[in-house]
């Protein structure tokens, strides 16, 4: 098992993941599947140094990714917060792979000028809520019903499991 940074070449594996949880809905609010073209900006906006993209290899395969992204951007205030999330492929899930990521994540923060990272979760997706509580992470907040689904249903609560201090 080994975490980098991901690179370019890694861009059409992290879409390709990022694709298998949309139809789960368990984890993204994207309703169709996204293009490596729609992803560039995002991948972009990435530093090893301020707010990594990381993907884990096991078995000679990506098997997933944790990505740190600025929470409020341009916002000062916020500089010292980032907002991360995981995603695992399917078939290499229940394996600690996300254990590791987070794990990594916390002791990596304050080299990236972090003292709090926060993960926004729907309320149903349990593994992810179990994660998380795993890390002490702080369930803060519920969002009553936002968004709708490609039927037009209204979209499960959003949980958020926040502010893990890193200090």
């Amino acid at each position: 098992m080994f975490i980098r940074d991901a690179s370019a070449a890694d861009l059409p594996r992290i879409v390709e993941i990022y694709n298998c949880a949309i139809p789960r809905r368990l984890a993204t609010a994207d309703l169709e599947p996204v293009s490596v073209e729609d992803r560039m900006a995002w991948y972009s906006d990435h530093s090893p140094t301020t707010r990594p993209l990381w993907v884990i290899e096991l078995e000679g395969n990506i098997a997933g990714w944790l990505s740190f992204q600025s929470f409020f951007s341009g916002r000062a205030a916020y500089d010292a917060t980032a907002e991360i999330s995981i995603y695992l492929d399917p078939s290499f899930q229940r394996r600690g792979l996300g254990q590791k990521l987070l794990s990594q994540a916390i002791s990596t923060g304050p080299a990236l000028g972090l003292n709090t990272l926060v993960a926004l979760i729907f309320a149903h997706n349990q593994p992810s809520l179990r994660l998380f509580s795993k890390f002490n992470f702080q369930r803060w907040g519920i969002v009553e019903p936002i968004g709708f689904d490609r039927f037009s249903q209204a979209s499960s609560n959003c949980s958020f499991a926040a502010c893990s201090k890193l200090y």
